[in-house]
């Protein structure tokens, strides 16, 4: 959360780690966190934790969970690879949101584009307008360009080790009913 605390949240993100971790879920939280009319609404300039926090009880927020909201735009990678269509979202950032303080690009399994859209994406990731936000998503970073890379917040999701999945978020101690196999048989 640290990073979406400080006043200066990054324009371009990117998510990155094996399939089923979260990645694309996350990116919509912070959709929610940049949006949510309550967050927005602090009158602190730097951001504590539990004021990052979105309320989920928003218009905003709600729209975004249901996937309604026309400033949130998710993009599959794979089926929208070429440079028509990253030229077409190009100049879709032009636009002002509609209702949100931030329009949101979710680009997932970005590593499918194609050479030349990723060259497209470049020049929009060098001068973005301030409105906008890109959190995009891979399984394959290494196939990122460099230039993309450079510009852009990167967050590794690793798998949870077993210690990690039995203990509560707040370390409050091992849930009930579970057992950690350790591999040292006695």
């Amino acid at each position: 959360y640290s990073v979406l605390g400080s006043k200066d949240v990054p324009h371009a993100f990117l998510f990155t780690g094996p399939k089923g971790l979260g990645k694309t879920s996350t990116a919509r939280i912070v959709a929610k966190v940049v949006n949510c009319e309550k967050v927005q609404n602090s009158k602190s300039k730097v951001k504590s934790s539990d004021r990052i926090e979105p309320c989920n009880k928003c218009d905003q927020c709600i729209s975004i969970t249901n996937g309604t909201n026309i400033d949130v735009l998710e993009i599959d990678g794979a089926s929208n690879r070429g440079i028509d269509e990253i030229r077409d979202l190009r100049e879709k950032v032009k636009l002002s949101p509609a209702g949100s303080k931030k329009k949101v690009y979710i680009i997932d399994e970005v590593h499918m584009l194609t050479t030349e859209a990723f060259n497209a994406l470049l020049k929009t990731l060098e001068e973005p307008p301030s409105h906008v936000l890109f959190i995009l998503c891979t399984t394959e970073p290494h196939k990122v360009p460099a230039t993309i890379l450079s510009r852009c917040f990167h967050i590794q999701f690793n798998k949870a080790t077993s210690e990690e999945l039995v203990c509560c978020p707040q370390n409050n101690g091992p849930i009930i009913g579970t057992e950690v196999n350790h591999g040292d048989h006695q």
